[in-house]
């Protein structure tokens, strides 16, 4: 599992969302980038269709779970 604590473009409210990390901000769930881009989604596709989420949250949580993975 990711520790998201370190990455600054998700939050985690416990009120909100359930629980769910979610891209600062917003509603959003982190997870929602994972499913659309294993869907076949580009990373414009998501930007499009997800107001409020800007590309440097996309691009941090990417770099976040690159990094993550690379040290596992």
């Amino acid at each position: 599992m990711l520790d998201w604590t370190e990455c600054k473009s998700v939050e985690r409210v416990p009120e909100r969302v359930s629980g769910a990390w979610v891209f600062r901000g917003t509603r959003l769930p982190v997870r929602a980038l994972f499913e659309n881009i294993e869907a076949g989604a580009s990373v414009d596709d998501f930007l499009s269709w997800y107001e409020g989420v800007t590309r440097e949250q996309v691009l941090d949580v990417l770099r976040h779970t690159e990094r993550s993975l690379a040290a596992a």
